[in-house]
């Protein structure tokens, strides 16, 4: 168990069996905006990773993590993933699937194995935090930690900055 980990989360015990190296970080109050969340973990709002759950069809989803100001480009995901229809997953999808809440979504510990996209506006940061499964607190971790713990995923771009550039 990772010693500074207050306590345990699918996230921490994963990155835990992984032997992967983070921090815990909870926030003294309810976060209510991106910006706050990365200003009160000494991070820029870039390196707040959002994951996002899209449903492509019945039982099928796919998970999407974005540089927390970015916008998801949906033609270019539609394009990417070969589909003329898809929707944001309801938040009872959200927990079946991954079984976090929203607010605490992870790509790490899900209780599914899903198909997980990430946006190579992630690539940019050295240092990312993701959800640890409870909400109002993150785990911060090193890019390349962060990759190895993901294991298998697709890189592309998916936000409407990547897009641009």
């Amino acid at each position: 168990m990772n010693p500074t980990t207050p306590g345990s989360t699918p996230v921490t015990r994963s990155l835990d069996e992984k032997g992967v190296s983070y921090r815990f970080f909870r926030h003294p109050d309810k976060v209510r905006t991106l910006e706050q969340a990365a200003r009160e973990r000494g991070q820029r709002p870039e390196q707040v990773v959002r994951t996002i759950v899209f449903r492509l069809s019945e039982g099928e989803f796919v998970l999407v993590l974005i540089a927390g100001p970015g916008q998801i480009s949906w033609a270019a995901l539609r394009e990417y993933l070969g589909v003329s229809r898809m929707s944001m997953a309801s938040e009872e999808e959200i927990l079946s699937i991954t079984g976090y809440p929203i607010g605490a979504v992870s790509p790490i510990g899900l209780h599914k194995p899903v198909r997980t996209l990430v946006d190579r506006s992630l690539l940019r940061e050295n240092e990312l935090s993701i959800g640890s499964g409870i909400r109002h607190t993150t785990v911060i971790l090193k890019r390349e930690d962060l990759m190895r713990a993901m294991g298998e995923v697709e890189i592309g771009n998916f936000s409407e900055k990547s897009r641009d550039s």
